[in-house]
């Protein structure tokens, strides 16, 4: 595992043997098997999250990813104090989130992607007037945070639509505006950008990195949307089988979990794509341009090898896309738990 370094901050969410587990009811097929079911039941453990140590410093903006039933959203659960852990103990801003306390409430806010806050007949302004009262803001502060809410997001104009009348993005920016009314020092994103057109996405993006930035205000984000990761997290942290498997860089995970490198070459001259096989997996031909999958530790030797024997007009060397690196790490971090 790699470990990230850090600058001296203050801890502001500490995950110690964090785990959460659940009895499932096996109900057997046939009609017998039904009836004996009512009299003596079977059930099966599943260990949702099991043992996750975690610490995130203040001013954070931490991808926590996973596959599909990783456990990312029962651990944001237990984060927000929405369910009790098995065992283990977490902090965050010094409190047990599952105490439920007051204090804590008000200054955390969590966004879930599939699920609604506001009323969906009526206007988000009225379910924003409630917010207000449920946090005791203050009428003045309450006014200019939505204000600076509204500009941001360029929302001003739909606050007395009703909410199920708006797109999906604009009814995330709602939920956002919703979330952030009561100024959270902590913020945890369940797939805030899921659904969104890529416009839409690309517009959230730049007002969480704007907001972010000028509150310093600390975001645990799950989406399984590479774009959000790499317009925001300068942190990943992957978890698998309910267990952390990867902590670290966005660029630490790149070597980390891939050996290749995408290679595209624009030549002069006409070529003959089996002069290229031998130097790794042809990808795309459109000539005059050509574009190869080639080992990591090879590009240079390779590059020398295309210049002595092709006029070359010009040389582009990527990574792999990220949600590939991200489909391999998961891939790993599974064969690794079962293995």
């Amino acid at each position: 595992m790699r470990l990230p370094i850090y600058n001296c901050r203050m801890s502001i969410i500490e995950l110690e043997n964090l785990a959460k587990s659940y009895r499932v009811y096996q109900k057997k097929e046939g009609l017998l098997a039904a009836v004996s079911g009512l009299f003596q039941r079977e059930y099966r453990q599943i260990e949702a999250v099991a043992g996750v140590n975690l610490t995130v410093e203040e001013g954070e903006f931490v991808a926590f990813l996973g596959p599909n039933g990783a456990g990312k959203t029962t651990t944001l659960k237990l984060l927000s104090g929405v369910i009790n852990p098995t065992h283990g103990t977490c902090r965050v801003m010094g409190h047990i989130p599952w105490k439920r306390e007051n204090e804590y409430r008000r200054r955390f806010a969590l966004v879930m992607g599939q699920k609604n806050q506001l009323w969906w007949d009526l206007p988000a302004q009225e379910s924003f007037r409630l917010h207000q009262h449920i946090y005791q803001i203050d009428s003045s502060q309450f006014q200019a945070t939505l204000d600076e809410l509204t500009s941001l997001l360029q929302i001003s104009k739909l606050l007395q639509q009703p909410v199920r009348e708006l797109s999906l993005g604009e009814r995330m920016k709602m939920e956002l505006t919703a979330a952030l009314l009561h100024s959270p020092k902590v913020l945890f994103l369940d797939e805030p950008t899921i659904g969104l057109d890529v416009i839409a996405q690309h517009n959230i993006q730049q007002f969480l990195k704007h907001y972010q930035e000028q509150r310093n205000i600390t975001i645990l984000l799950t989406s399984h949307y590479m774009k959000d990761v790499a317009a925001l997290c300068r942190r990943v942290v992957i978890i698998a089988q309910g267990t952390i498997q990867y902590d670290g860089s966005l660029s630490g995970i790149v070597d980390d979990f891939s050996s290749s490198k995408i290679v595209t070459l624009q030549i002069d001259n006409q070529y003959n794509v089996d002069e290229f096989v031998r130097y790794g997996e042809v990808i795309e031909t459109t000539p005059p341009k050509i574009k190869l999958r080639v080992e990591r530790t090879k590009v240079a030797g390779i590059l020398a090898d295309v210049l002595k024997n092709h006029t070359i007009d010009d040389i582009i060397v990527e990574d792999v896309p990220l949600e590939e690196v991200i489909a391999n790490a998961f891939k790993k971090a599974s064969q690794k738990e079962t293995s």
